[in-house]
Protein backbone atom coordinates (compact mmCIF):
# COMPACT_ATOMS: atom_id res chain seq x y z
CA UNK A 1 0.00 0.00 0.00
CA UNK A 2 2.74 2.44 1.01
CA UNK A 3 4.11 1.52 -2.78
CA UNK A 4 0.99 2.86 -4.47
CA UNK A 5 0.95 5.80 -2.39
CA UNK A 6 4.26 6.91 -3.72
CA UNK A 7 3.18 8.32 -7.01
CA UNK A 8 5.60 10.78 -9.08
CA UNK A 9 2.93 13.78 -9.62
CA UNK A 10 3.42 15.02 -13.40
CA UNK A 11 1.45 18.12 -12.45
CA UNK A 12 0.84 20.34 -9.73
CA UNK A 13 -2.28 22.55 -9.20
CA UNK A 14 -1.59 26.31 -8.24
CA UNK A 15 -4.35 27.20 -5.66
CA UNK A 16 -3.86 31.17 -6.13
CA UNK A 17 -5.81 33.42 -3.86
CA UNK A 18 -9.37 32.38 -2.34
CA UNK A 19 -10.63 35.32 -3.97
CA UNK A 20 -14.55 36.16 -5.13
CA UNK A 21 -15.39 35.91 -8.62
CA UNK A 22 -16.40 39.79 -7.94
CA UNK A 23 -13.17 40.39 -7.32
CA UNK A 24 -11.03 38.70 -9.16
CA UNK A 25 -10.98 41.20 -12.00
CA UNK A 26 -10.23 44.59 -9.78
CA UNK A 27 -7.18 41.89 -8.35
CA UNK A 28 -5.72 41.10 -11.75
CA UNK A 29 -5.85 44.75 -13.14
CA UNK A 30 -4.43 46.49 -9.35
CA UNK A 31 -1.60 43.34 -10.18
CA UNK A 32 -1.03 44.15 -13.45
CA UNK A 33 -0.74 48.06 -13.06
CA UNK A 34 1.81 47.39 -10.05
CA UNK A 35 3.97 44.62 -12.45
CA UNK A 36 4.03 47.25 -15.51
CA UNK A 37 4.89 49.95 -13.45
CA UNK A 38 7.92 47.56 -11.61
CA UNK A 39 9.12 46.80 -14.93
CA UNK A 40 9.05 50.05 -16.20
CA UNK A 41 10.31 51.61 -13.09
CA UNK A 42 13.42 49.48 -13.23
CA UNK A 43 13.90 49.83 -16.61
CA UNK A 44 14.08 53.31 -16.04
CA UNK A 45 16.72 53.11 -13.53
CA UNK A 46 19.11 50.93 -16.21
CA UNK A 47 18.97 52.85 -19.08
CA UNK A 48 19.83 56.57 -16.96
CA UNK A 49 22.22 54.83 -14.70
CA UNK A 50 24.03 53.62 -18.14
CA UNK A 51 23.43 57.13 -19.99
CA UNK A 52 24.13 59.80 -17.67
CA UNK A 53 27.89 59.82 -16.81
CA UNK A 54 26.62 62.10 -13.74
CA UNK A 55 25.57 58.40 -12.60
CA UNK A 56 28.83 56.19 -13.45
CA UNK A 57 29.74 55.54 -10.11
CA UNK A 58 29.89 52.02 -8.67
CA UNK A 59 27.16 52.63 -6.05
CA UNK A 60 24.72 53.17 -8.85
CA UNK A 61 26.30 50.18 -11.18
CA UNK A 62 24.94 48.30 -8.08
CA UNK A 63 21.72 50.19 -8.34
CA UNK A 64 21.62 49.23 -11.95
CA UNK A 65 22.44 45.66 -11.47
CA UNK A 66 19.75 45.11 -8.17
CA UNK A 67 17.02 46.75 -11.08
CA UNK A 68 17.94 44.00 -13.43
CA UNK A 69 17.65 41.71 -10.78
CA UNK A 70 14.48 42.68 -9.60
CA UNK A 71 13.14 42.43 -13.69
CA UNK A 72 13.37 38.76 -13.45
CA UNK A 73 12.34 38.49 -9.81
CA UNK A 74 8.93 39.86 -10.41
CA UNK A 75 8.47 38.03 -13.69
CA UNK A 76 9.28 34.77 -12.17
CA UNK A 77 6.04 34.98 -10.32
CA UNK A 78 3.82 37.78 -11.21
CA UNK A 79 2.61 36.55 -14.47
CA UNK A 80 1.47 32.83 -12.41
CA UNK A 81 0.04 34.94 -10.34
CA UNK A 82 -1.91 36.80 -13.14
CA UNK A 83 -3.13 33.74 -14.39
CA UNK A 84 -4.94 32.36 -11.06
CA UNK A 85 -6.40 35.48 -10.97
CA UNK A 86 -7.52 35.35 -14.28
CA UNK A 87 -8.70 31.51 -14.46
CA UNK A 88 -8.46 30.54 -10.94
CA UNK A 89 -6.66 27.13 -9.80
CA UNK A 90 -4.15 26.46 -12.99
CA UNK A 91 -2.67 23.18 -13.84
CA UNK A 92 1.42 23.29 -13.98
CA UNK A 93 3.79 21.10 -14.96
CA UNK A 94 6.07 19.41 -12.60
CA UNK A 95 9.21 20.47 -14.77
CA UNK A 96 8.21 23.82 -15.01
CA UNK A 97 7.49 23.64 -11.17
CA UNK A 98 10.63 22.87 -9.98
CA UNK A 99 12.10 25.50 -13.00
CA UNK A 100 10.48 28.35 -11.05
CA UNK A 101 11.37 27.33 -7.82
CA UNK A 102 15.46 27.16 -8.98
CA UNK A 103 15.09 30.03 -10.32
CA UNK A 104 13.22 32.25 -7.86
CA UNK A 105 15.38 31.32 -4.91
CA UNK A 106 18.53 31.54 -7.09
CA UNK A 107 17.45 34.91 -7.79
CA UNK A 108 16.68 35.19 -4.11
CA UNK A 109 19.99 34.28 -2.83
CA UNK A 110 21.09 36.48 -5.64
CA UNK A 111 19.68 39.45 -3.96
CA UNK A 112 20.70 38.84 -0.38
CA UNK A 113 24.87 38.44 -2.11
CA UNK A 114 24.02 41.47 -3.77
CA UNK A 115 23.06 43.73 -1.15
CA UNK A 116 25.72 42.86 1.07
CA UNK A 117 28.11 43.79 -1.73
CA UNK A 118 26.36 47.34 -2.00
CA UNK A 119 26.92 47.35 2.08
CA UNK A 120 30.34 46.64 1.69
CA UNK A 121 30.31 49.53 -1.38
CA UNK A 122 29.00 51.74 0.96
CA UNK A 123 31.32 51.05 4.23
CA UNK A 124 34.73 51.33 1.40
CA UNK A 125 33.19 54.97 0.46
CA UNK A 126 32.66 56.19 3.90
CA UNK A 127 35.46 54.55 5.69
CA UNK A 128 38.17 53.92 3.18
CA UNK A 129 37.66 57.78 1.07
CA UNK A 130 41.25 57.99 0.15
CA UNK A 131 41.23 54.34 -1.22
CA UNK A 132 37.59 53.87 -2.45
CA UNK A 133 38.18 54.35 -6.04
CA UNK A 134 41.36 51.56 -6.43
CA UNK A 135 39.74 48.94 -4.05
CA UNK A 136 36.04 49.78 -6.13
CA UNK A 137 37.71 49.69 -9.53
CA UNK A 138 35.84 48.92 -12.51
CA UNK A 139 37.09 45.61 -13.03
CA UNK A 140 36.21 44.82 -9.11
CA UNK A 141 32.80 45.79 -9.46
CA UNK A 142 31.91 43.41 -12.42
CA UNK A 143 33.40 40.54 -10.90
CA UNK A 144 31.59 41.33 -7.13
CA UNK A 145 28.61 41.76 -8.86
CA UNK A 146 29.14 38.37 -11.25
CA UNK A 147 30.31 36.37 -7.55
CA UNK A 148 26.82 37.43 -6.50
CA UNK A 149 25.14 35.68 -9.48
CA UNK A 150 27.51 32.71 -9.33
CA UNK A 151 27.05 32.40 -5.45
CA UNK A 152 23.32 32.71 -5.94
CA UNK A 153 22.59 30.34 -8.78
CA UNK A 154 24.94 27.64 -7.09
CA UNK A 155 23.46 27.95 -3.96
CA UNK A 156 19.90 27.35 -5.02
CA UNK A 157 21.11 23.98 -6.94
CA UNK A 158 20.67 21.91 -3.37
CA UNK A 159 17.24 23.31 -1.97
CA UNK A 160 15.57 22.40 -5.94
CA UNK A 161 16.94 19.44 -6.55
CA UNK A 162 15.96 17.79 -3.30
CA UNK A 163 12.79 19.46 -3.57
CA UNK A 164 12.38 18.11 -6.86
CA UNK A 165 13.18 14.02 -6.19
CA UNK A 166 10.68 14.03 -3.54
CA UNK A 167 7.57 11.56 -4.22
CA UNK A 168 4.54 13.69 -4.01
CA UNK A 169 1.27 12.21 -2.99
CA UNK A 170 -0.95 15.09 -3.42
CA UNK A 171 -1.32 17.34 -6.05
CA UNK A 172 -2.76 21.38 -5.10
CA UNK A 173 -0.06 23.60 -4.10
CA UNK A 174 -1.38 25.93 -1.42
CA UNK A 175 0.64 29.05 -3.42
CA UNK A 176 0.38 31.37 -6.36
CA UNK A 177 3.51 29.98 -7.47
CA UNK A 178 6.02 26.79 -6.37
CA UNK A 179 7.85 27.92 -3.28
CA UNK A 180 9.49 25.17 -0.78
CA UNK A 181 7.43 25.09 1.96
CA UNK A 182 3.50 24.73 -0.09
CA UNK A 183 5.89 22.03 -2.43
CA UNK A 184 7.13 19.75 1.34
CA UNK A 185 3.88 19.67 2.37
CA UNK A 186 2.67 17.57 -0.23
CA UNK A 187 5.35 14.88 0.01
CA UNK A 188 4.27 11.36 0.76
CA UNK A 189 7.09 11.10 3.33
CA UNK A 190 7.66 13.44 5.85
CA UNK A 191 10.08 15.68 4.50
CA UNK A 192 11.64 16.90 7.92
CA UNK A 193 15.19 16.42 7.06
CA UNK A 194 14.93 18.03 3.99
CA UNK A 195 13.66 21.69 5.84
CA UNK A 196 16.36 21.40 8.00
CA UNK A 197 18.49 21.19 4.82
CA UNK A 198 16.81 23.79 3.59
CA UNK A 199 17.04 26.17 6.15
CA UNK A 200 20.72 25.32 6.74
CA UNK A 201 21.47 26.25 3.40
CA UNK A 202 18.83 29.06 2.77
CA UNK A 203 19.68 30.19 6.49
CA UNK A 204 23.62 30.01 5.45
CA UNK A 205 23.31 32.63 2.32
CA UNK A 206 20.60 35.20 4.10
CA UNK A 207 21.89 34.84 7.40
CA UNK A 208 25.46 35.39 6.86
CA UNK A 209 25.13 38.04 4.55
CA UNK A 210 22.94 39.78 6.81
CA UNK A 211 25.13 39.61 9.60
CA UNK A 212 28.05 40.94 7.62
CA UNK A 213 25.51 43.91 6.48
CA UNK A 214 25.03 44.73 10.09
CA UNK A 215 28.95 44.37 10.96
CA UNK A 216 29.69 46.83 7.89
CA UNK A 217 26.70 49.37 8.95
CA UNK A 218 28.55 49.21 12.45
CA UNK A 219 31.25 50.56 11.40
CA UNK A 220 29.67 52.93 8.93
CA UNK A 221 27.82 54.28 11.99
CA UNK A 222 31.15 54.57 14.05
CA UNK A 223 33.15 56.45 11.30
CA UNK A 224 29.83 58.92 10.62
CA UNK A 225 29.63 59.91 14.13
CA UNK A 226 33.36 60.79 14.24
CA UNK A 227 32.59 63.11 11.33
CA UNK A 228 33.30 66.83 12.68
CA UNK A 229 29.45 68.22 11.13
CA UNK A 230 26.28 67.32 11.30
CA UNK A 231 26.24 68.68 8.02
CA UNK A 232 28.36 65.80 6.34
CA UNK A 233 27.01 63.27 9.33
CA UNK A 234 23.61 63.87 7.33
CA UNK A 235 25.33 63.37 4.38
CA UNK A 236 26.82 60.52 4.53
CA UNK A 237 23.66 59.11 6.29
CA UNK A 238 21.60 59.83 3.35
CA UNK A 239 24.00 57.65 0.78
CA UNK A 240 22.91 54.52 3.07
CA UNK A 241 19.31 55.30 4.17
CA UNK A 242 18.10 53.89 0.80
CA UNK A 243 20.09 50.81 1.09
CA UNK A 244 19.31 50.08 4.58
CA UNK A 245 15.55 50.49 3.73
CA UNK A 246 15.64 47.97 1.21
CA UNK A 247 18.11 45.57 3.05
CA UNK A 248 14.87 45.71 5.66
CA UNK A 249 11.68 44.88 3.26
CA UNK A 250 13.70 42.07 2.23
CA UNK A 251 15.12 40.61 4.72
CA UNK A 252 12.08 41.03 7.08
CA UNK A 253 10.27 39.17 4.68
CA UNK A 254 12.25 36.90 3.67
CA UNK A 255 13.42 36.26 7.21
CA UNK A 256 9.29 35.99 8.38
CA UNK A 257 8.39 33.10 5.73
CA UNK A 258 11.69 31.20 5.57
CA UNK A 259 12.96 31.27 9.15
CA UNK A 260 9.73 30.96 11.08
CA UNK A 261 7.51 27.50 11.49
CA UNK A 262 4.46 27.66 8.51
CA UNK A 263 2.97 26.01 10.95
CA UNK A 264 2.76 28.75 13.55
CA UNK A 265 0.93 31.29 10.46
CA UNK A 266 -2.72 31.31 9.78
CA UNK A 267 -3.46 29.79 6.54
CA UNK A 268 -2.77 32.08 3.55
CA UNK A 269 -0.58 34.40 4.76
CA UNK A 270 2.95 33.21 3.32
CA UNK A 271 1.44 34.14 -0.13
CA UNK A 272 0.70 37.28 1.25
CA UNK A 273 4.02 37.92 2.90
CA UNK A 274 5.44 36.33 -0.25
CA UNK A 275 3.91 39.61 -2.12
CA UNK A 276 6.19 41.87 -0.37
CA UNK A 277 9.62 40.38 -1.00
CA UNK A 278 7.90 38.93 -4.94
CA UNK A 279 6.30 42.21 -5.64
CA UNK A 280 5.81 45.26 -3.45
CA UNK A 281 10.05 45.29 -2.69
CA UNK A 282 10.72 45.44 -6.57
CA UNK A 283 8.45 48.19 -7.43
CA UNK A 284 8.98 50.06 -4.41
CA UNK A 285 13.19 49.75 -5.17
CA UNK A 286 13.45 52.47 -7.84
CA UNK A 287 11.02 54.93 -6.39
CA UNK A 288 13.38 54.17 -2.81
CA UNK A 289 16.56 55.11 -4.53
CA UNK A 290 14.90 57.77 -6.43
CA UNK A 291 12.98 60.05 -4.31
CA UNK A 292 15.26 61.10 -2.21
CA UNK A 293 18.13 61.25 -4.35
CA UNK A 294 19.26 64.15 -5.69
CA UNK A 295 21.92 62.69 -7.95
CA UNK A 296 19.31 60.88 -9.42
CA UNK A 297 16.93 63.83 -9.37
CA UNK A 298 19.42 65.85 -11.12
CA UNK A 299 19.92 62.75 -14.24
CA UNK A 300 16.42 63.02 -14.21
CA UNK A 301 16.12 66.85 -14.75
CA UNK A 302 19.19 66.29 -17.72
CA UNK A 303 17.53 63.64 -19.57
CA UNK A 304 14.20 65.45 -19.55
CA UNK A 305 16.17 68.73 -21.36
CA UNK A 306 18.13 66.28 -24.33
CA UNK A 307 14.56 64.51 -24.73
CA UNK A 308 12.84 67.73 -24.61
CA UNK A 309 16.20 69.51 -26.87
CA UNK A 310 15.78 66.43 -29.13
CA UNK A 311 11.61 66.30 -29.43
CA UNK A 312 12.25 70.62 -30.65
CA UNK A 313 14.43 69.45 -32.98
CA UNK A 314 12.04 66.76 -34.98
CA UNK A 315 9.74 69.19 -34.97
Amino acid sequence: MAHVNHTWIQTFILAGFNTSEALRPLAFLGILCVYLLTLAGNLFIIVLIKTDAGLSTPMYFFISVLSFLELWCVSTTVPTLLHTLLHGSVPISSAICFTQLYVFHSLGMTECYLLCVMALDRYLAICRPLHYHALMSTQVQQWLAGATWVAGFSGAVVPATLTAILPYCLKEVAHYFCDLAPLMQLACEDPGWLAQVHGAVIGVATGCNFVLILGLYGGILRTVLKLPSATSRAKAFSTCSSHMTVVALFYGSAFTVYVSSPGSRPEGTDKLIALVYALLTPFLNPIIYTLRNKEVKEAVRRATDRIRTLWVGLL
